[in-house]
């Protein structure tokens, strides 16, 4: 597979330049969930770095990453990496203890491997038949999994412009794990409305005969049977959804998570019935 990145000289950032829109809080629903999936992986790693790829162009992203991973791992480090220069160097007036900005890309310019590597609306300007093979080089960078570790952790997905749907894809060094589906429940009228901010790997997907439009299909069934339970409000309702869901589809987390408007399903259940 052959991909823009794979065509740019090894001596040069591998990607190309996003749009750069960033707002402050966007990605608070995805860091929140790192630091309570991944928190202990980090707490455990002698030099827990993590990387904020693509952070845009202003660094709350990267600044924000760091506060909340150091409410779970208190010695987090987080370096921004940004393939536009200009970006790189309004953010380093950012930096301090924990907090560093690099110019690359796909490559991932930073001394060992990493625990975390986050790339949050990165892949959305990319063609669909690009996004194995960035998954690969930038699963390749993560920390290995050992006896004591399930390894570094690349969570990559879109979110709308102010963080109140997101979706994302988990993976490990070996590949994809999970699909995770966060909103503002307040903000929703059915799960459905999520389908805007499925990933690349995703978004051309939700169609009849691909997993993914059976399960949001059956997300939605299943939101309008718990109608009962918006008198309760509208956590009440999901958290019914999503227990309605188990019974057809490999949900991994539970109730403590679907009460923060999230869940996270395996990936093979998900996953495009033809390779990307």
């Amino acid at each position: 597979m052959t991909s823009r990145a794979a065509t740019r000289p090894a001596t040069r950032p591998v990607g190309t330049v996003t749009r750069g829109t960033t707002n402050p809080n966007r990605l608070r629903r995805m860091d929140r969930w790192i630091a309570a999936v991944h928190g202990a992986e980090l707490r455990r790693a002698p030099d827990p770095v993590a990387v904020d790829l693509g952070y845009g162009a202003a660094p709350w992203t990267a600044v924000e990453l760091l506060h909340r991973l150091r409410t779970a791992a208190p010695h987090a480090r987080v370096v921004g990496v940004e393939i536009e220069p200009a970006r790189v160097a309004a953010a380093r007036p950012y930096a301090r203890e924990g907090l560093d900005f690099r110019h690359g890309g796909f490559e991932i310019p930073v001394r060992g491997r990493p625990q975390l590597i986050r790339a949050a609306n990165v892949l959305r300007q990319y063609d669909e038949a690009e996004v194995a093979a960035v998954w690969e080089r930038l699963c390749a960078r993560l920390a290995p999994a050992d006896g004591h570790s399930h390894g570094g952790l690349l969570v990559e997905g879109t979110c709308d412009e102010i963080g109140r749907r997101h979706v994302w894809v988990a993976l490990g060094p070996q590949g994809p794990r999970t699909v995770t589906f966060a909103t503002r429940l307040g903000s929703l009228r059915r799960p459905s409305d999520l389908a805007e901010r499925l990933p690349k790997a995703l978004i051309h997907r939700n169609v009849p005969g691909e997993s993914v439009h059976a399960f949001l299909r059956d997300f939605d069934r299943a939101w309008a049977a718990a109608a009962p339970y918006a008198s309760y409000g509208a956590r009440q309702r999901w958290i019914r959804a999503v227990r309605d869901l188990t019974a057809d589809w490999p949900v991994t987390d539970g109730p403590a998570r679907w009460r923060q408007g999230e869940v996270t399903v395996a990936w093979e259940a998900l996953a495009p019935r033809r390779p990307l």
